[in-house]
Parts: C-alpha cells; structure tokens; sequence
C-alpha cells in the first residue's frame, strides 16, 4: 500500500513531488472523455520515470500472436490499445538549461485533479541547475463537451532573473507501447503540416488502417495581455513544432494557452479528417479556455447531479467512491455503441484489447442507475453487433449450430486474448454477457429489447453451454471439463461450480424467454425460429434435462458447494497466515505454486451466490463466506466488490467495511502494487454495486426496488441517488433514520427491510434506522404502507 495521496472528497492530491510513484499519480490523475485521453504526464520535458500515453478510443493495433504453441482455434492477434500522438508537449529552455524537474532542486509541488469539474492542475517552484527560479502553473482538461478537444493553459512565471526563454509547443506522433515488442513502433505517417501559431500530424495504423489527425493551435500573453510571437518550425518524421525564443525580465509571467484535437477516421472519411479537424480545433481556439472548461464543468455538474455519493464522516471512503464514479463517467459515455470499456480505459494500455467480461459484469448497474437507458443498451447491443463473430469463434472451436462463444477479449467480436487456459477454458464469460441482458430487462422492464437483440444473444449462447456440457456415465449427471473459473489462480479443472451454476441458469432465463415471446410475440418469434433455425422441441427438451441433472461438486460435511471437484485435495491454510513479504502471491510465488494452493484470486463459488442469492438462504451463504473467503487474497480488483455485498447481507460490517475501503481505494493507495499500469476502471463498477447494494441493500425484485440499508460504524451517514424506470430516487441514511426522497411526479411502490410501502410522488419519507424490522414508515407527506 502506498499513503502519499492527500485525502479529499472532491480532489485527488499529490502535494509535495514524489517522483518514485511518479506513474503511479500518472494514472490517478488521467483525464478522458470517452472519445480519447492520456495519462497526467507533464507538458515539459521529464527525464525520470514516466509512462508516457494519450489514446484515442476504438483505435487497435492487430500484434501477431502465432508461437510455437499455437494450436487449432487460437487467436490470430493480441490486441493492442495504442499510445497515439503527445499533443500536450510543450519543451521550455531558460537560457541553457532546459526545464527538467527530474534535474532540478523542486522547492514546492502540487498536483491534483478536481474531479467535479474535471480539471488537472499542477504548480510548482523549481531551481534550475545554474539558480535560476521559476514558479509555474498549469491546467488541462479534456473537454466532455466537445470530445475531439483537449487544452493546456501552462504559465511560467521568472522569479530571480532577466533572460532568454525558448518555447517548443509540438505534436509528436513518434510514439511507441510500453508493451511493444523490440520497441516496434505501430503508426505511419501519413501527412503535417504547421504554421505559426498551430500543427497537424496525420497518422495511420498499420495493418488496420485507421488514421488519426492530431493537431495544435496555440496563443501566448505575457504579463496576461496578448503577446504578438514569431516563431521558427521544425518538421521531422511524424513530427511538427514551433519554436518560440523571447525574453522575461524578473517578475514577468509567461503563458501559453494550447488547443488539440485527436479525430479519427471512425468519426469521419479519411479524405475529409484533416478538414475537419481543424474545424473542430478552429472552433475551440475561438471560444477560448474559460469558455471550453465551462461547457465541460457544466457537463460534469450534470454527470454528479444523477450519480454522486455522499458520505459524511470518512473522508477516504469518500474520496474512493467519488474517484470510482469519476473515472467511469470519464471513460465511457454510451454515445457510441461501437466502443466499449477498457480495463484500464485512458490510464494505460495494459491488458491489449477494449472488452472483457467485466463489462457485463460489473460495469452495466452503474450505467443502469445513473445513466439514459440507451447508454446500457448500447453496452448491450455491443455484443449483439459482435454474434456474428461469435458464432465462428464458437466454430473454431467444433461447436456447431449457431452455438456462440463470446471473446475474452476483443476489439471488434474476434478473440484476441492470448492465454490459452483463459482464452479456451474461461467461458463464464457466456453467462455473464446472458446474465447482463436479464439485469437489463429487470432494471428498466424494456422486454422489447428480447426481440429480436436479446433472444437471438442467448439462443446461441444456450447453444454453446449445451454442446459444452457432457453426460457422466460415472455420476449419471451432467459435467463440464476443462475450465478454468473467476478464480484464474486454478486452472484446466472440472465442474467450476460458478460455469456450471450460471449454465444452468442460462439454460433456464432463455427458456423463461422463449416462453414470454411466445405469448407476446407469437408472430415475430416464429419468424426468429426460422431465421435460426431453432428445433424448440428437442432444443429445449436437452436444456430441461440439463438444468435438472447438472453436477455441482458438494462436501456435506461443510454443507457447502465445491469450487470444482478436488477442491478439499489442497491445503486449506488461511490466507491470514501469509507471510505479508510473499504478498501479492502473483508477484512472488510460481505459477506453479499458486495453481497447487487453496488461495482464491476473486470471488468464483460465491460469485455465483452473489447472482442468485434469492435461491438461498442467509445461512446458506453465511457457511460459503466463512469457508471462501478466509482462503481469498483479493488480488484481482474484480474480489472485494463481490465479498463487500455478501459480507453486508449475511451481517459482517466490519468486514463489508474493509472490503469496500480496499475496493474503492485499490488504485488509490495501489494495494495490488501495480496502479503504474493504469487503473482498474472496469472494477470501479464493481465498487459502485458494493457501496448501493452492499450498504443500500438495494436490489431489484419483480419490478421494486428493495432496500435493507446499513450504516458502516465510522460513518455519520450516506446519500446516493437511483434512475429507476424515469423515477429518481434519492436515498438518505444516518444515525437515526432512513430518508427516501422521490424527486419525480411518479408514485412508487418500494419495499424497506422487507415492508412494501407507497412512496408518493415528489415524497420525503423516513423511518428510524435501529427500527428496522418492524416500526412503520413515519411520513412527512402522507405515506402508507401497502
């Protein structure tokens, strides 16, 4: 864990320079927009250690995976997200000595990101090699109003000498991936340009071809009046700048306001990319910085009013959730249903492709309940666009029939993960995309969805789970070999009971389905039969006898299902019992020792009792808790969301309490040891679900919102707001009372602690919280129970 990050409930702070966690504050303070981002690197030269990266979203390169090992139906490619152009350079000189803090005597520092308006800013004192001093102060966001715009204001001010100073604003394309192979570069020049005062380097990718148009236009004042420059060029490969050489006299203040624009050729014809993007970057240059950062803070101002969350009284679990919330509205906006989000979205190019099954996972409540429906359904349609694809990953494979396997990981519906006991063994990732369709349909009651998008994704993924499975003469039941589950820390094992448990229910919700259409739709669905050429009868004739006869590993003696079958062969010590210098285990055991030990990566069995815990009891899911979760290390940032909700239902505050610090403070205060990489943006849905459906106790049952709120010890109290079905719902709990506050002028029926009540529209409502299970709703506005 790192502690250097200052604990705010709006800001992210670095106050005092820490250049060996330098890549981590990088990470933290990355700005994006959904279209594009980049890490918070400086604007000036930085000679120590940094990680470099601006990205443009929906932009891959295709990296030849084909290794000795290759065999029948693996991936062709790995993925790669792409490090694009640097267009926030801008290279300062003061005499001789160019502006390095790696090289200079830094007398104070700060950085922070304010997260309600979405702007970086940094300031700094610095001594130079040969005494001179300077302060300088910067900020820079990227705009969510105009999301092919980017700008730096960037003021040098001289404290203690009269002298020359060079200026290099510059667009550099001559990038390459930290992860790149022999440092293999990615990006051809396709054509610059500059001129006074701005820049354009077009760029194509190689083997997929997309073309990205990067661009600067710039103004400088000194002493804050407008300052006429002249200014020399340079052009080198993938490469245009201007130079600007000018003297500062003690005491007078330089600054430079630059504008850029990233467009690519998704958004436009390549023919037309540079025309256009000098029109967005004319546009934004003529509007000016304070005008473009309030359209932008206006915008976040809109995104916190539908998804913040209050705590009182703690303020690093404030800040963590806030940061959470932040970086999710930051990286995916649901305009485009082409894109998707990235585990490390704009803070890293870590793990290759866009789209993993976290998204479906973890990230589609969080869009559900603060978000228009069309940016779920767009996350949904996704994968509906990819079946196609889909269907042939599944043929690779021998699966026949239409039966459809869904990528690990992907950037256009291709697998293109490049593991093999992941990308052919961990095929829980079917349930997760059929499980997203039904969260759905149960949040918003959109059926119409179903047909056709919603029937026609999980035909085909029935299809896959019931070739998948094969009958056990043995156990005279139905097995599932040679998977690997959530737990990625045991690999090639049989009957998971996390697949086998979401098969079975796949299996189930397309028959629940197919029933529903039938009797709503009897029309369209035949023609759906057709189109796919679905034998009802004997298709799901199979699928009843495998939801019945499925095998699920159990120890009675433990009265608890197995994580697969030989479990109870390991050695079941603690995790508690670790050495904490062996910690994270991935970082310092053998994959062989780790595969051979109990320890859990995330949750997998109770996963599962996660999903559907309305089919067991508290019990029943208190004795998998007390059994798993003493064996989990938490070393995927997909583990503590998960065991933060179960702790909360089954009566462990304590425990919910430190599982929700770790999950949404993981980057924070890089518990995992490698926040350098980028954030874990996918798992911060995961955080989301943990505080509203750990803490909240909300669920959603047969059209209601159900709520069991808890009130964590160190906490005076909590608020968070719900977009259910055009309803926003604003839910307040401290000390002494719950508050339900209806903003609409819709009447709502919920249910509290298990008691159904009517909330009247544009109602304010409350009860005590110690009073729990029993006193009735006291009403400010003339409440009822039902």
């Amino acid at each position: 864990m790192k502690d250097y990050i200052v604990h705010d409930g709006w800001k992210i702070i670095e106050d005092g320079f820490h250049p060996e966690h330098n890549k981590i504050t990088e990470s933290l303070m990355s700005l994006g927009n959904g279209r594009m981002g980049h890490r918070a690197n400086f604007e000036e030269k930085y000679s120590g250690p940094t990680l470099p990266g601006n990205y443009v979203a929906g932009v891959y390169y295709p990296d030849k995976t084909r290794v000795g090992w290759w065999k029948n139906g693996y991936p062709e490619y790995f993925a790669k997200v792409l490090n694009a152009a640097n267009w926030i350079g801008i290279d300062i000189r003061i005499g001789n000595t160019v502006l390095d803090l790696n090289q200079c005597k830094i007398l104070d520092f700060r950085r922070e990101l304010d997260m309600m308006n979405g702007l970086l800013s940094r300031t700094f004192t610095a001594e130079l090699t040969d005494g001179k001093q300077i302060n300088v102060t910067t900020q820079r966001f990227v705009s969510i109003a105009h999301s092919e715009i980017g700008a730096i204001r960037y003021t040098l001010e001289a404290l203690n000498f009269s002298e020359k100073v060079v200026i290099t604003p510059y667009i550099d394309f001559d990038v390459i991936n930290e992860d790149a192979n022999y440092d293999e570069k990615f990006w051809d020049e396709v054509n610059k340009s500059v001129s006074h005062g701005e820049g354009y380097v077009t760029a194509e990718v190689r083997k997929t071809f997309f073309q990205v148009c990067t661009g600067m236009k710039f103004k400088l004042m000194k002493n804050g009046e407008p300052f006429r420059f002249h200014a020399d060029f340079e052009e080198r490969q993938k490469f245009v700048s201007n130079i600007i050489s000018l003297q500062m006299g003690k005491g007078s203040r330089l600054t430079i306001e630059k504008y850029g624009v990233n467009l690519s050729s998704e958004y436009c014809p390549k023919n037309k990319l540079n025309e256009i993007a000098a029109q967005h970057l004319n546009a934004a240059y003529k509007k000016g910085f304070d005008r473009l950062l309030q359209d932008h803070a206006d915008l976040w101002h809109k995104k916190w009013e539908t998804s913040d969350i209050l705590i009182k009284g703690d303020v690093a679990a404030q800040q963590g959730i806030r940061f959470n919330i932040f970086q999710l509205q930051q990286t995916y906006t649901g305009e485009d249903e082409r894109l998707n989000i990235g585990p490390k979205g704009f803070t890293g190019e870590k793990y290759g492709g866009s789209t993993y099954w976290d998204t479906e996972a973890y990230c589609i409540p969080f869009f559900l309940a603060t978000a228009p429906r069309q940016v779920a359904q767009n996350l949904l349609s996704y994968r509906h666009k990819h079946l196609q694809k889909a269907i042939e990953n599944g043929e690779k494979l021998g699966f026949k029939n239409g039966a459809a396997l869904y990528p690990m990981v992907t950037m256009n519906g291709e697998e293109c993960h490049n593991e093999w006991e992941i990308t052919f063994e961990e095929v829980h990732r079917n349930g997760a995309i059929a499980f997203a369709i039904y969260d759905y349909i149960r949040y918003t009651g959109d059926t119409g969805y179903l047909l056709p998008k919603g029937f026609e994704v999980l035909l085909a993924i029935s299809r896959f789970w019931s070739q998948r499975v094969n009958w056990s003469e043995d156990k005279q039941k139905y097995v599932m070999l040679g998977v690997t589950g959530p737990n990625e820390y045991e690999n090639n094992v049989n009957n998971n009971f996390h697949t086998n448990r979401i098969a079975q229910w796949t299996l189930k919700y397309t028959l629940e389905v197919i029933d529903l259409l039938k009797k709503e739709h009897h029309k369209a669905f035949a023609q759906l039969k057709e189109k796919w050429n679905f034998d009802e009868e004997a298709e799901t004739s199979r699928w009843r006898d495998i939801i019945e006869k499925i095998y699920f590993a159990y120890d009675p003696s433990r009265d608890i299902f197995l994580q697969q079958d030989g479990f109870l062969d390991k050695e079941l010590i603690p995790a508690a019992e670790l050495p904490a210098n062996e910690r994270p285990l991935n970082q310092n055991w053998s994959w062989d020792r780790i595969l051979r030990s109990p320890y859990i990566k995330q949750a997998d069995t109770l996963q599962s009792l996660y999903l559907f815990e309305n089919e067991y009891d508290k019990a029943t899911i208190q004795r998998h808790f007390d059994f798993y979760e003493p064996l989990t290390v938490h070393e995927s940032s997909l583990s503590p969301c998960i065991h933060t909700i179960l702790a909360s239902a089954i009566g462990y505050p304590a425990k919910a309490y430190e599982l929700y610090l770790r999950t949404s403070r993981l980057d924070l205060d890089d518990y995992n040891n490698d926040t350098e990489d980028g954030c874990h943006i996918t798992s911060m849905g995961g955080t989301w679900i943990a505080f509203v459906q750990g803490f909240g106790g909300m669920r959603v049952k047969n059209g209601r919102l159900h709520f069991a709120p808890i009130l964590p010890d160190k906490w005076e109290g909590y608020s968070f707001l719900i977009n259910f079905r055009n309803t926003i719902l604003k839910i307040e709990v401290n000390k002494q009372e719950v508050v339900f506050d209806n903003y609409s002028g819709n009447e709502m029926v919920i249910s509290i602690y298990g008691k159904e009540f009517v909330l009247p529209s544009n109602g304010v409502c409350s009860l005590p919280l110690a009073s729990a299970n029993g006193i009735e709703m006291q009403s400010r506005t003339g409440f009822s129970q039902t």
